[in-house]
């Protein structure tokens, strides 16, 4: 009986799902329409995934974590307990989201990604930081302060290192340079 109603559960949260194998799922999970999900992902308890989202392999994440319509999780992802990302938020592998500042507490001060932000991989964001919309977080780095909508920062600790407009006219060239659509 209790694996059917956890079948009636799982319908009921996800339509249109795609979901790999060795998923855990916390209660009063909700999950949105045409989610993919890969495989060994734990999700928290109380968690929020908007729809058209993917997360990849090995991806935590924490309690009460909420993510916006169309993100895309890449693998090894660690989200911890209450971070908040908008809406077409993007995150490279390797990268953590850390909630907090002076382990082990009961104080938690989690990130906020806001919408169009993209995380390059490797990336860890400290507790408390916001990163702004539209900004871009160059791989590797280390996020110890709010990051500026429509900027780029990047290295250890992360600094600005030019404005979007500066970072999507050097991608487009880059693209150009090696014919790629």
């Amino acid at each position: 009986m209790l694996n059917y109603l956890k079948l009636e559960l799982e319908k009921k949260c996800m339509q249109n799902p795609k979901k790999g194998t060795g998923i855990i799922i916390g209660t009063n999970v909700d999950i949105g329409k045409d989610v993919s999900i890969w495989n060994y992902v734990v999700i928290g308890d109380g968690t929020k995934i908007g729809d058209g989202t993917l997360i990849g392999s090995f991806v935590d994440l924490g309690k009460n974590v909420t993510l916006g319509k169309n993100c895309n999780i890449q693998s090894h992802v660690t989200i911890s307990n209450g971070c908040i990302l908008g809406e077409n938020v993007f995150i490279a592998p390797n990268s953590s989201l850390l909630n907090d500042k002076y382990p082990k507490s009961s104080f938690m001060t989690p990130p906020i990604i806001k919408d169009n932000a993209a995380i390059g991989g490797g990336v860890t964001i400290l507790p408390g930081v916001t990163v702004g919309e539209k900004a871009v977080v160059g791989g590797g780095s280390v996020v110890a302060k709010n990051v500026a909508p429509r900027t780029v920062v990047a290295g250890c600790p992360a600094k600005v290192v030019m404005t979007l407009e500066q970072f999507e006219a050097k991608r487009e060239a880059f693209l150009t340079q090696h014919k790629v659509k």
